[in-house]
């Protein structure tokens, strides 16, 4: 149902990694998007795009993909991209949803321009490779996938129009 209150839960390495509140904008079987601040304190300064107090995200959250999509807003309106997260599918409960990051992420940029594979070298680190070489094949697997959309399709994914460049 749109516009009730949820909890997202980001769990990473087994331990919670952050918990935040949501308003549902958008819900079926195997899909749920929410809207939520930019629930970190301060700034994030990636390089390619900062985060920051104001910003709003909107979230897609799928319990049959291998990846999360966040929309990123700035305060005033304007779409900043896309910050992509490779995790296991998530899990939808009546309180909100749970999602396992796999260290992988991907960066599309508003217009398109810049598609950044990110923290391929923390996904190595990670071990997940010798502990689930399934799970570490999907997540390889859904960062190429991600990859081709954010060239290719990402808005078509997300059901919206393709932003104005």
């Amino acid at each position: 149902m749109s516009g009730r209150s949820v909890e997202v839960a980001l769990w990473k390495a087994g331990r919670l990694k952050i918990r935040y509140p949501a308003e549902v904008v958008t819900e079926t079987a195997t899909r749920l998007s929410v809207r939520a601040p930019w629930a970190a304190e301060g700034v994030r300064d990636f390089g390619f795009v900062r985060f920051e107090p104001g910003d709003v995200f909107v979230e897609h959250y799928w319990s049959d993909r291998w990846f999360t999509v966040k929309e990123v807003w700035s305060a005033e309106g304007r779409l900043k991209g896309w910050y992509c997260d490779i995790t296991r599918p998530a899990e939808f409960g009546a309180a909100g949803v749970t999602v396992e990051d796999l260290d992988l992420d991907l960066w599309v940029s508003a217009d398109g321009s810049e598609v950044l594979r990110l923290d391929e070298d923390e996904f190595a680190a990670s071990g997940l490779a010798a502990a689930d070489p399934e799970a570490a094949g999907r997540a390889m697997a859904a960062l190429d996938e991600l990859e081709r959309l954010g060239r290719h399709g990402l808005v078509a994914l997300l059901g919206r129009p393709a932003p104005a460049a």
